[in-house]
């Protein structure tokens, strides 16, 4: 496996893959691989929430899907999300509000964005799932696709 997609993998997502480049190149070529792991995730959460929501309904197919990207990603789109909520939030000056976003716990704003955001994704999830399994899927994939294909667009 060439070493941006490892280094991708290694980076955005909790599959055991050995990452032996850590240089400014390789994490270039990884920005660009980011698309697969959004596939590879994608087709996981995808069938994690699929396989509950056929089972158990669209609303909790939706929170097993969100539930598996939170997991195999260990949260880092999370823990990002809430940091730049509790800066932003806390209304103080840059200078404070970078050091609120360095510190590693969470505030009520991160909690309180956290909270909204995900129960909008499964909100979104949980119709697309209700509709019927092949959309509430192509939805997850999509989603996690798009997420990932940010970084290769920055």
């Amino acid at each position: 496996m060439p070493d941006g997609l490892r280094f991708a993998f290694g980076t955005l997502s909790v599959l055991p893959v050995r990452v032996d480049r850590w240089d400014r190149p390789t994490a270039g070529r990884a920005m660009l691989a980011a698309p697969v792991v959004g596939v590879v995730l994608g087709l996981l959460a995808a069938g994690a929430g699929t396989l509950v929501a056929w089972r158990a309904g669209g609303l909790l197919g939706a929170v097993a899907a969100i539930g598996a990207l939170a997991a195999l990603t260990r949260g880092l789109h999370l823990d990002g999300l809430a940091d730049v909520a509790d800066g932003l939030g806390s209304g103080r000056p840059a200078e404070d509000a970078l050091r609120i976003m360095k510190q590693s716990d969470i505030g009520p704003f991160g909690v309180l964005t956290l909270l909204l955001v995900m129960l909008g994704q499964i909100a979104a999830l949980a119709g697309q799932f209700d509709s019927s399994l092949g959309r509430g899927a192509l939805a997850v994939l999509t989603a996690v696709l798009a997420g990932r294909c940010a970084l290769a667009w920055g």
